[in-house]
């Protein structure tokens, strides 16, 4: 029988396979259900700090609005303190849904300033979680803002959390930089435990009708899969931090995928909310089945077997593999009946 058990952060998991931070961990009635149908390990839903910003300003213009209305009354509300919009009910809640299985529970932190990072990162550690998760990432916003400016203080945070916790501490990644590799090197060997790759990021649409923005649920699709999966063949054997595949991930089939790639473990989230937690369950037996028929007893048999660095064909994660399809079009053309 095949063993599914790897290690993620330095934390042994029954299988490659956890869910992603989202709504889907939001009480525990949903997290034990995810634990129930097989998941290894799971992110809890990010602490953002612009959320809780955003919240408090809301707070004080409601409080400010009628202030010194009449002589007599300085305020129509009741004054509830400035912490009402703070991370304490996310921390609550946190620690309740760690005590609440007993598989690894892992948080998730979006913060903006370096000192809230560290603040939230320390506070998120005495819940008891098992590791943290640090979502970095830089919209496009600003014209005169350098590239190396913006990753310099992304490992600056790194080194400011790791050096205040003593939980391990991972790194979810855009793939938006001009180098993610040379970023991913300089974070490595300053001490993060795991790369997740990558942060699927909410895009703006527009409908047309009404001429305004929408934001649809951004679901990830499965050849979303192809560039973490690059990027895991390309880190394979190069890095002594966990790699974590995110994006694209909806069957057994795409985590031995990831597997062959080399990447340690998978996060999930679209494919539950398409097919249910149960769909982990399905997973995993397709995984053993897949692993049994070829003699796999463990998935380090044959985790990164097709990386770029055990692979005898390196064209794959090149970019004349480019060339070389560009060569082919009659191929496609044949395939999708342009031509016959």
């Amino acid at each position: 029988m095949a063993d599914l058990k790897t290690r993620y952060l330095g934390l042994e998991i029954k299988n490659p396979i956890v869910v992603g931070a989202s709504n889907l961990s939001t009480n525990t009635v949903d997290i034990k259900r995810l634990e129930e149908a097989g998941a290894a390990a799971i992110v809890y839903k990010s602490l953002f700090e612009e959320q809780i910003q955003l919240e408090n300003l809301e707070l004080f213009e409601r409080k400010t609005e009628y202030e010194e209305r009449n002589a007599e009354m300085v305020t129509l509300f009741p004054n509830s303190g400035s912490d009402h919009s703070s991370p304490e009910e996310h921390l609550v809640n946190l620690k309740r849904a760690k005590e609440s299985v007993s598989i690894p529970l892992i948080a998730s932190l979006n913060a903006v300033n370096e000192e809230t990072w560290v603040d939230y990162a320390l506070k998120i550690e005495k819940t008891g979680v098992d590791a943290i998760e640090l979502n970095f990432y830089t919209g496009p916003e600003k014209y005169d803002m350098e590239a190396e400016e913006i990753e310099k203080r992304q490992v600056k945070t790194l080194i400011a959390v790791r050096s205040a916790v003593k939980i391990p501490v991972s790194v979810k990644l855009s793939p938006y930089y001009t180098n993610p590799l040379k970023l991913i090197y300089d974070l490595d060997k300053n001490g993060a435990d795991g790369f997740v790759l990558f942060n699927r990021l909410f895009q703006p649409d527009i409908e047309i009708e009404t001429e305004q923005h929408q934001f649809p649920y951004n679901l990830s699709h499965p050849e979303d899969k192809r560039l973490p999966l690059r990027f895991a063949g390309l880190l394979y054997g190069n890095t002594g931090a966990s790699i974590c595949a995110n994006s694209g991930i909806f069957s057994g089939k795409d985590v031995i995928k990831m597997v062959l790639a080399g990447a340690d473990c998978v996060q999930v989230v679209s494919t539950i909310y398409l097919n249910k937690p149960e769909v982990i369950s399905s997973m995993v037996r397709d995984i053993e089945k897949w692993m049994d028929s070829r003699g796999y007893k463990t998935l380090d048999n044959f985790r990164g077997k097709l990386s770029v660095k055990n692979s005898k064909n390196k064209h794959p994660y090149h970019r004349a593999q480019y060339i070389d399809f560009m060569m082919s079009t009659s191929e496609i053309l044949k395939k999708y009946k342009v031509i016959h």
